[in-house]
Order: C-alpha cells, then sequence, then structure tokens
C-alpha cells in the first residue's frame, strides 16, 4: 500500500516495511517487476527527457561543469539504454538464496551458509539520473528497497524516473514503497539518510571525491566506498604504437567524464621518441589539453606544462597528464603515490613485466593491453553496476548482484544441545 510520507525518515521507514515483503519475492516475479520498469522507462521517455532538460537548463544557468552536464543529460537514445539495462538485470540469475557453504557438524546439526538481501540500501550521488535506475533495478532484483539521494542537478529527472517505476510496481501488485527518494528534503534528506542506522543497512556514495569522503566521514550507516578515478596507462618499452595509441585516445575519449577514463599516462623512457609524437597527434586530434613534463613537452607546443597538482588530477574532462618514467620500477612507485585505487593498465609485450604489474598494482582493476574504459558492470557481465568499489572489505571492483546480499547461516537440527 502507497502511504503519504511526510518527512524523510517517514520514507525511509516505509522503505524498511517494504523490504520485508521484496525480500520474500521469489525469482520470477522480480523479473517480470523489472520487466514492467523497462517498458515503464521506454513508454515514459517523452516526460522523462522533457524534465530532464529542465535540469539541463538550470545546470547551465547555474554554472554546472560540462562534465557534469553529460552525465546528467538524458535523451531518447540514453533513455532506450537505462530501459535495456533494466532487461538485462532482469535476465541475470537471481543472487538471492545461493548456496555459499554447507556443512554436517559431528554432533548431526546440518549448517548451511545462503545470500541474503541486505534489506534497505541508500545511496547517494549526484547529476547521474542512471545511477537512479541502475541502483534502484539491482536493488530489487537482489530482494531490496532502496532509498535515493540524487542531489538538485538531477532532481526533476530523478523524481520522474521513480515515479514511473514506482508505478510499475504498483500495478504488478508490489509494494511501491521500495523505491524511495529524499530527494526533496535537500541537504537535510541526505544527512538524515547518512544517519539511519537500523534502518538503513547500507549505504553507497556515487560521485566526486568530495562527496564520497564526506558519506564517508559523516556517516553512522555502514558505507561500502565508491572512489575517484585517477586513472594510470603505463606505455612499456616494447608497448607497440596503434596498441599505445588507439587504448590511449580510446580511454581518454570515448567517455571523458566518467570514472575509468585514464587521467595520467606514464611513459617508459626507451620508447619515449618511438610512441609519444603519435600518441600525441592522437590526443591532440580528438581535443584532448595534454599536461606534460619537461621531456613530453619537447615534442609538442601544445603540450601545457604539468605541475605535480596534475598527477592527483581526476578531470573529468578532455585532459591528461603525461610524464616519463625512467624504468617499471619508476612506473609504479609514481603509481603508488598518486593512484586512488581504481583502474591501471599497462601496455607492453613483455610477459615478465606483465605479470610484475598484475602482481604489484593495489587497485580494484589491473589490466594488461587494454583500455580502463572496460572496468565497468555492463562490461564485466553484472548488467548495470552500483558503482566501482576502491574499497577492501566486502566489495572491490564493479559492484554487480552479489555484492548487494549479505550472508545468513541456517542450521538444522534434531534435538541436539551443546555438551
Amino acid at each position: 500500500m502507497t502511504t503519504i510520507a511526510t518527512t524523510a525518515r517517514d520514507r525511509m521507514l516505509s522503505a524498511k516495511e517494504a523490504s520485508r515483503s521484496i525480500g520474500l519475492l521469489d525469482d520470477a516475479t522480480k523479473r517480470d517487476a523489472l520487466l514492467s520498469i523497462a517498458d515503464a522507462i521506454e513508454s515514459a521517455a517523452s516526460s522523462i527527457v522533457a524534465a530532464n532538460a529542465e535540469d539541463l537548463e538550470r545546470g547551465r544557468a547555474t554554472g554546472l561543469s560540462s562534465a557534469l552536464q553529460d552525465r546528467l543529460r538524458l535523451d531518447a537514445p540514453r533513455v532506450a539504454s537505462l530501459a535495456a539495462a533494466v532487461r538485462d538485470i532482469a535476465e541475470l540469475p537471481d543472487p538471492v538464496g545461493r548456496v555459499l557453504d554447507r556443512r554436517v557438524l559431528e554432533n548431526g546439526v546440518e549448517l548451511t551458509k545462503v545470500a541474503v538481501p541486505f534489506g534497505v540500501v541508500g545511496s547517494i550521488y549526484e547529476a547521474r539520473p542512471n545511477v537512479t535506475v541502475d541502483i534502484a533495478a539491482l536493488a530489487l532484483r537482489s530482494g531490496n528497497a532502496v532509498v535515493l539521494r540524487g542531489g538538485t542537478a538531477a532532481e526533476r529527472t530523478n523524481a520522474e524516473l521513480v515515479r514511473v517505476m514506482r508505478a510499475a510496481l504498483a500495478e504488478r501488485g508490489i509494494d511501491p514503497e521500495a523505491i524511495q527518494t529524499v530527494d526533496e528534503f535537500g541537504r537535510d534528506g541526505a544527512k538524515e539518510l547518512m544517519q539511519a542506522r537500523g534502518i538503513v543497512d547500507v549505504l553507497v556514495p556515487r560521485g566526486s571525491a568530495q562527496l564520497i569522503e564526506t558519506v564517508v566521514t559523516e556517516s553512522s550507516v555502514p558505507v561500502i566506498e565508491t572512489g575517484a578515478g585517477v586513472v594510470h596507462i603505463v606505455l612499456d618499452e616494447t608497448a607497440p604504437l596503434d596498441w599505445s595509441r588507439d587504448i590511449v585516445v580510446n580511454a581518454k575519449v570515448q567517455r571523458p567524464s566518467v570514472c575509468n577514463a585514464v587521467e595520467t599516462v606514464l611513459v617508459h623512457r626507451a620508447a619515449v621518441s618511438r610512441l609519444v609524437p603519435t600518441v600525441l597527434e592522437g590526443l591532440h586530434a580528438q581535443g584532448v589539453v595534454v599536461h606534460g613534463d619537461e621531456d613530453i613537452a619537447s615534442f609538442s607546443s601544445d603540450v601545457v606544462p604539468a605541475t605535480d597538482e596534475d598527477w592527483a588530477t581526476e578531470y573529468l574532462g578532455l585532459e591528461l597528464a603525461m610524464r616519463v618514467v625512467d624504468d617499471l620500477d619508476d612506473a609504479l612507485a609514481h603509481i603508488r603515490k598518486y593512484s586512488t585505487h581504481h583502474t591501471e593498465s599497462i601496455i607492453t609485450q613483455d610477459d615478465a613485466h606483465a605479470a610484475r604489474f598484475l602482481a604489484e598494482v593495489d587497485s580494484a582493476v589491473v589490466m594488461v593491453n587494454a583500455s580502463t574504459r572496460f572496468t565497468d558492470g555492463g562490461e564485466f557481465g553484472f548488467g548495470a553496476e552500483v558503482g566501482i568499489s576502491t574499497q577492501k572489505l566486502h566489495a572491490r571492483g564493479p559492484m554487480g548482484l552479489s555484492e548487494l546480499t549479505s550472508t545468513k547461516w541456517l542450521a538444522r537440527g534434531s534435538g541436539q544441545v551443546r555438551a
């Protein structure tokens, strides 16, 4: 039953109540609910795009950055992609009820460890209406209710998406209170969400490093930390020229405003004269501003002199930093100092260097000879993703359905007592 919630806490309590019934839904019911949501999003494309246009107009008027405007923008193809992502999630195996361990004690008690929903998943994010749909769909598929705080930049878009999804659940006879937003309560709503320990079971922030740090430090709710992406690509001594150019350009240009876009390129000194001119040419042709050290700047007057701040910068736009390193040890030391532990890649034909890189780099995703843009739940086969976790507890890397479950031990006895 839909209730009228007058405060952020009321809405979170409604989600908590709804989570009990959502957690008991069977596989087919959850799948069909998501298919109904996907159909509803497609049917409401015009109203969603119209609401998004209002947010974009307000964002331009208030000086929202071009990177955030790109994340905020929804057109008809992007709305269709949202619906397609929901359908992909609907077809994924149900993570609830998976048997993770089974054993029989000496006294005959049977123990089974199974995957169960968290209950209520909260998320705080900014200017990312796709997250509204992705996290709601992933939460429902894994048997959870969801409370969303999507920020003022996307307030109209998020309100319309939530309205559409809740209506689709209600038409299926599923409690629409399982999808909640506290956007209209502004920062106070976000603060209440962060302090809702005992109501909200886990909180996932997505957005700027500042937003994530705020949530991590101010929340009493357990947080799965998703991190900023100061992402590196190393061009090793043996890196093929075409791979180097194509991978660096793709990793920067394909979608520069996202966290898996490359921000720093490190070039082995022995390969500088062979690789740098072609890589710079490819980047400049795509409008990328390169901040380079003295060695890199010597190849082009278009290179902007790099400062120490550039090595720690997540540009989220058509900019990157590039410097020369003496060897693989120098590259690894640079990554240890400046990495946010998101994604790093090396381009090399040296198997020993590839093996060292994979073993020694301490990031959520470590790659050899591939674009960092592949760090993505959809690309990894998870459907959509909750986020990309850079922590080391419970979940790390792209987070899909299984990361939205906890565990429960089931014990079956026949009258045993402990001696």
